[in-house]
Order: structure tokens, then C-alpha cells, then sequence
């Protein structure tokens, strides 16, 4: 069984993001591509806009997900469906022999306003399923998260419903900003 952890004491001892030590970036999403433009599905298209800019990379099937190499980042796509994560993660981080410390989710998050993006480390999963399964797989929260607000200020619809909508063409271009930030904060190619 994990161990639980004190989430507000992780957050005081969480560590200063440094984007050398990320080694693995994996994106949440559906793999059917009837979600693939839903906003459940920010994560994959986050991963694969950070991608954009990599000119020589290919991609590799293991059972239960994808990947690919971009400079010295692996990218991992989950194959599994998003509250299945966890164990397609866990894989990926055995595989490429990674510890949590280096992976950086990317994933959707209806409390954050449409396009903004939050860095954390070693948080709850605050009832993202994909996150609780990550969590509970792996046995711990110490991974880094950057949540991708998908919410529009005056949206009153329930998360469950929202998040397999399809992305609005007006919401768009927020989430390109949003890629770019990440962009930014990994130090990426533009």
C-alpha cells in the first residue's frame, strides 16, 4: 500500500523547478481519436506542440504506451485510457530507467482559468482521475505536474461533462500561449 503523504509539508519541502532535471515529459490524454481535440485531452496536445519544434525524433510503441527522444527528454504518450495512467507511466519510468523525481505530467485541470498553467511538485491529485491513478501506481506524489487550466470563466457545467467537450476554435489560441509557456519553462527550441 502507499505511503499517504502530508501534502502540505511535501509543498513546503518541494524543490525549485529546474528543467535539466527533467528527464521524462508525459502528456494525459484518450488515445481514441474521438477525444483526441476534447479539452480532457490538453496533455497530448501540450506534449505534441513541444514536440513541434524537434526536428529529428521518431516514434516507439511499447504495449501500453508511446515514445520518442528530443534532445536529451523522453516524450511519453499513455496508450491507456486517462484514468488508467498510472500504470503506463509506471511502465515508461521502468523502461527508460527514470525515477519520479524526472517526469513532468502534463494534464488538464478544470480549477484553473482557460490557458493558465501551474507548475507543482509532489501535490494531490485534487480528483483528477489520470493523477490518482499516476499516484496511486507509482506509490507516491513526489513527480512534477503542470496543470493546464481549461475552464472558461463562464462555464457552470460539471467537470465530468466539460472536459470531453471538443476544444472551442475561440480557446485555441489560449492554449497555444499556454504551450508556449511550457515551451519557456522547459527550455526548449521555439
Amino acid at each position: 500500500m502507499p505511503e499517504k503523504r502530508n501534502t502540505k509539508t511535501d509543498r513546503a519541502r518541494a524543490p525549485a523547478f529546474n528543467p535539466e532535471k527533467i528527464l521524462l515529459v508525459a502528456g494525459l490524454g484518450n488515445p481514441d481519436p474521438e477525444f483526441a481535440a476534447t479539452y480532457h485531452n490538453i496533455g497530448t496536445r501540450a506534449l505534441e506542440s513541444l514536440l513541434a519544434s524537434s526536428e529529428h525524433y521518431e516514434w516507439r510503441t511499447k504495449n501500453d504506451f508511446r515514445y520518442t527522444k528530443a534532445g536529451s527528454i523522453f516524450f511519453v504518450l499513455p496508450r491507456t485510457y486517462m484514468n488508467e495512467s498510472g500504470t503506463a507511466i509506471r511502465h515508461a519510468l521502468r523502461y527508460l530507467k527514470i525515477t519520479p523525481e524526472s517526469l513532468l505530467v502534463l494534464h488538464d485541470d478544470t480549477d484553473l482559468s482557460l490557458g493558465d498553467v501551474r507548475m507543482g511538485f509532489g501535490r494531490g491529485s485534487a480528483g483528477h482521475h489520470g493523477i490518482e491513478s499516476i499516484i496511486r501506481t507509482l506509490g507516491t506524489n513526489g513527480f512534477w505536474r503542470a496543470r493546464i487550466g481549461i475552464r472558461t470563466n463562464n462555464s457552470k457545467e460539471k467537470a465530468g461533462a466539460f472536459v470531453l467537450k471538443r476544444i472551442r476554435r475561440a480557446d485555441k489560441a489560449r492554449f497555444e500561449k499556454a504551450f508556449q509557456e511550457l515551451r519557456a519553462l522547459l527550455k526548449l527550441p521555439h
